[in-house]
């Protein structure tokens, strides 16, 4: 029962960090100085998506739902979870990369405007 409630936890938390790595250009507008914490997550989500590796959150997971009884899976947690629900049938390789190629633009623009938030409050006179 335990091990099956922190499978699950961990999915949770997968869900949470894939949401951050797309949107926490943005939240670091509000909270700018969690910028480089997200530039790291952006970094990590970006090379999973890059090289196909299997994020180590998807073995855990497996590992405590063979303790809790249930079956494992194989792939990544983005095959198991997010392409079904998310990606379109058939997913690449080549279509994998262009949704990096999406993400890296998506936080490109959250990166910028927060860079032109910052330097008109610099350039604010009193």
């Amino acid at each position: 029962m335990v091990a099956r409630f922190l499978a699950d936890l961990v999915v949770a938390l997968h869900f949470a960090f894939i949401a951050y790595v797309v949107a926490g250009g943005f939240v670091a507008w509000r909270w700018p100085r969690t910028a480089w914490i997200h530039a790291l997550a952006l970094a990590w989500g970006l090379w999973i998506l890059a090289t196909g590796a299997i994020c180590p959150l998807t073995p855990l997971e497996n590992s405590l739902r063979l303790r809790a009884g249930e079956l494992g899976y194989e792939g990544g947690f983005i095959a198991r979870y997010i392409t079904p629900v998310i990606y379109p049938a058939g997913l690449t390789r080549g279509m994998q990369r262009a949704l990096g190629a999406g993400l890296a633009l998506v936080n490109l623009v959250a990166y910028l405007g927060l860079w032109w938030r910052a330097r008109a409050r610099r350039h604010v006179v009193p």
